[in-house]
């Protein structure tokens, strides 16, 4: 008989997957270690490869008799490496200890691996630790390695030359056709042929039925265990990934509370501190929180809750209840106890700058007092022996008007500063009543402050009664003097500002604002000849005090000392604003030049901007309706669009040569258009989103296309999808009428659907944010999966029926021969003891272990 291959879950490690050198041997001619779970057929393992590596170690006088056993040390092993490669390894360890072993299992794996065989789930520990399974794969990868890879027919390898052989005899036969060991048998003409070439005389019932034989008996039972071990194992997969998830959000959700509640005490402290130094430490140290130690504990929350519902998700879709976290620890709990966190955080911070600020305020209040004062005594300075002196009785008449006038402007200047010395004073008790530590020295410096100011009153009040009296001396030259100066500072005002008005720098975008500018010229213009009249006026007061001065023989050897302007200052402004108006009009002609020319620009760029903006309008509207409207099969269609875009590719030139337009206008400096609302920037965005609406339009079919292929939809259920989806999209959301989407669905003949609870499902699928708008392809997706067959624990239980021989029950050696180690250790851990009448010991119960995987009992 045939020996019958148990295989398992796929994604476990196997002796099959030990050896996968650079396309050395394919995996389905690898030795397939899933035999071994026959206890039988790993007692024969154990003779074969026994016998094999002894016929070798005899060229080294020695022998093996127990296989897992006599390679542990590794020296055996290494020196079977070196009888069959005919190399020298490195020196062996000669000690007894396990890590002595180990070091020389490591050096004889390192060969293999040196040799381009790529090991797989061998390590060292396993074979030192005598593991069967691991050493045996260790061999068959050898022998594998170093025996069969050498065979050769015909100049090539073992493998090919036994395809060849089986091609060579199959060859006369018709509809037999070997290219590979797998699928090429499976209809078992191949067995047939083979039987029929080497024993003719067997009749064809016989090497049919012997060939049928073979056929089933190498593959239904294969394909059956297989079938069902592999149900179990994608079950139990998504059962240890979701307790899993489970730990992990316990473990996080603690984490995050401790922290929380840790840092909420640091937080509420209060004690406040008397240096501004001191809380400005405490404020650099909750940014410091702010930047390092808080960051990390939002992403973790953020990444808990995320946790949490890609859990909830996963439980759903297999058909799990939903995980519910232990007594405060939902996600509602973390995030109440992040708000109050943040609310602590809150406050500390609010206190924390109320206290810098009442500190900044003492010292603000220190150096303002410090500053004022400082001031204070620099204009006192030098006041009191200016107050004394009697300069005015040997001055002429402008100089005793001038002394008048200066003494007026220091009483004037006298009074501002009164509000000074009260300032000064205030802030004086102010820092008395805040208790600042340094106030006697505050209040010694704010008494001669004070004592200086009396002083100082009392001789204003006597110089102005001696100036008086000198007043009326030369009262007619002083008028003249300051009648000068009240006509000349405006004028001269005028005349600086006429110039500056003059010499500016105009920008303007329109014809409109240059017409503008034109016109104000023109009107200053108008205005010269009584300026010219006002500058004779001003002079004739000048010439008028010359007269005065050399008729009555005034000592005159001061200026005027109400202003610093003389007559030579305005005749020279005077001519130069003269000299401006000329350039002005010259300027202004130049400008409105350049704004006809721009105006130009405008229409020529408004003239196509507004041609070409309605036809992409147009088109995105008809790529629209196309989208909605489309008949005849996916493939015409998509050739339909493909023209389509190959027609909008074609307007390219008109962009272009707008785009040509548009930098003539930047070139130009202009921007503004009111000929047109469409700029450039509108133009191109509405281009690329044509562009890009017409090839997501055919990625879409083409999308479409990939899933009618991938699920096997007929060209007739597209449009039944298609006809159904437009009807559904034309269904406002936010009508109020029943549910008409569930018309869709009952339109495709699943009833099933019905009930306002199952639409909410369905609805979670296909429009998971809820935002109101279902795919086409999201719609598509949905009516297939939802169609197709699903995991049930009915199945499961079925699965291990045929794993248990058809018992009500399930033996723990029948779990670890049939599952991977760590799934059958997880349902042994799991499965309740069987209490049947027809029990045996160690019997498990896999009915309820079954329906408590999908939450229809507990575990």
């Amino acid at each position: 008989m045939y020996p019958i291959k148990v295989p398992v879950c796929p994604e476990q490690t196997t002796y099959t997957n030990t050896i996968n050198e650079n396309n050395y041997m394919p995996q389905e001619d690898d030795w397939d270690r899933d035999m071994l779970l026959d206890p039988a057929w790993e007692k024969q393992q154990r003779k074969t490869f026994t016998a094999w590596c002894n016929s070798h170690l005899r060229k080294a006088g020695t022998q093996i008799e127990n296989i897992e056993e006599d390679f542990r040390d590794g020296l055996k092993l290494m020196l079977l490496l070196e009888v069959i490669s005919g190399e020298r390894l490195a020196k062996p360890e000669r000690g007894k200890m396990r890590v002595h072993k180990i070091s020389n299992v490591n050096k004889a794996l390192h060969y293999i691996t040196s040799k381009g065989v790529k090991l797989v789930s061998i390590g060292a520990e396993e074979i030192v630790d005598g593991n069967a399974k691991m050493t045996l794969g260790m061999i068959w990868t050898i022998i594998l390695r170093f025996a069969i890879q050498d065979i050769s027919v015909e100049e090539t390898s073992a493998k090919e030359g036994l395809l060849l052989w089986c091609q060579r005899k199959t060859a006369p036969y018709k509809n037999v056709n070997i290219q590979n060991f797998h699928i090429s048998w499976k209809d078992g003409l191949g067995f047939c042929a083979l039987i029929h070439r080497h024993r003719p005389e067997m009749t064809p019932d016989l090497y049919l039925c012997l060939s049928t034989l073979l056929f089933y008996h190498a593959f239904s039972g294969a394909q059956k265990a297989e079938t069902a071990a592999n149900r179990i194992c994608k079950v139990l997969a998504v059962n240890q990934e979701n307790e899993q998830l489970m730990e992990d959000y316990e473990k996080l959700a603690s984490d995050l509370l401790e922290w929380i509640r840790r840092t909420i005490p640091w937080l509420e402290n209060r004690a406040p501190e008397n240096t501004m130094q001191a809380m400005q430490q405490k404020l650099e140290d909750f940014r410091d929180y702010r930047r390092q130690h808080k960051p990390p504990k939002v992403q973790e929350k953020c990444q808990l809750e995320i946790n949490f519902n890609t859990l909830q998700t996963k439980l759903r879709l297999s058909n799990r209840p939903a995980f519910m976290p232990s007594e405060g620890k939902m996600v509602s709990d973390v995030s109440n106890a992040w708000g109050g966190l943040e609310g602590a955080e809150k406050g500390y911070e609010e206190w924390l700058l109320n206290e810098i600020r009442r500190l900044e305020r003492l010292d603000h209040l220190a150096e303002k007092f410090r500053q004022k004062a400082a001031i204070h005594e620099t204009w006192t300075e030098g006041k009191e022996v200016m107050l004394q002196a009697r300069d005015f009785e040997t001055a002429s008449l402008s100089e005793i008007k001038a002394l008048l006038k200066k003494h007026e402007a220091f009483e004037s200047d006298l009074a501002a500063h009164q509000d000074r010395v009260e300032q000064i004073a205030a802030i004086a008790q102010e820092l008395n009543e805040l208790d600042y530590y340094d106030s006697p020295s505050v209040n010694a410096r704010c008494q001669n402050i004070c004592d200086q100011w009396d002083a100082l009153g009392a001789l204003t009040q006597k110089r102005s009664e001696a100036l008086q009296r000198t007043e009326k001396l030369l009262e007619t030259i002083d008028q003249l003097y300051l009648e000068f100066a009240k006509r000349a500072a405006p004028f001269n005002n005028w005349m600086e500002g006429a110039m500056e008005d003059l010499q500016d720098t105009f920008i303007v975008h329109t014809i409109e604002e240059i017409q503008g500018l034109s016109t104000a010229h023109e009107q200053f213009k108008a205005t010269l000849p009584d300026a010219d009249k006002e500058r004779g006026a001003i002079l004739g007061i000048h010439n008028e005090i010359a007269k005065i001065v050399a008729t009555y023989h005034v000592n005159m050897a001061g200026t005027n000392p109400y202003t610093t302007i003389n007559p030579q200052d305005i005749n020279a402004k005077w001519d130069k604003v003269r000299q401006l108006v000329p350039q002005r009009d010259q300027a202004l002609i130049e400008e409105h030049a350049r704004q006809q020319n721009n105006e130009r620009l405008r229409r020529q760029f408004a003239n196509q901007a507004n041609v070409i903006g309605p036809w992409i309008q147009t088109k995105m509207e008809e790529i629209g309706r196309i989208s909605i409207e489309m008949h005849g099969t996916l493939e015409d269609q998509l050739t339909h669009l493909r023209q389509y875009e190959k027609n909008i590719v074609n307007y390219k030139p008109k962009i272009d040569q707008l785009e040509g337009d548009h930098q003539l206008i930047q070139e130009a400096l202009i921007f503004d258009n009111k000929h047109t609302n469409y700029t450039m920037e509108h133009i191109r965005v509405g281009w690329e989103q044509l562009l890009t609406t017409i090839a997501r339009t055919i990625n879409e079919i083409e999308n479409q296309i990939l899933t009618r292929d991938a699920k096997g939809i007929s060209q007739d259920q597209m449009n039944e999808f298609r006809a159904s989806f437009n009807h559904f999209d034309r269904v406002s959301f936010t009508e109020k009428r029943p549910y008409r989407e569930e018309e869709v669905l009952w339109g495709e003949g699943l009833d099933r659907f019905r009930g306002e609870a199952e639409f909410s499902r369905i609805m979670s699928i296909v429009d998971p944010n809820r935002v109101g708008v279902v795919t086409f392809q999201a719609f598509i997706d949905f009516m297939s999966r939802e169609t197709a067959d699903t995991d049930t624990a009915d199945q499961v239980m079925a699965s291990f029926k045929v794993l248990a021989g058809d018992k009500n029950y399930i033996l723990a050696d029948e779990l670890r021969r049939e599952l991977p180690p760590d799934q059958a250790e997880y349902c042994i851990a799991r499965m309740a003891p069987y209490a049947g009448p027809d029990a045996i010991p160690g019997a498990l119960d896999y009915m309820s272990f079954s329906t408590a995987l999908y939450g229809e009992s507990d575990l």
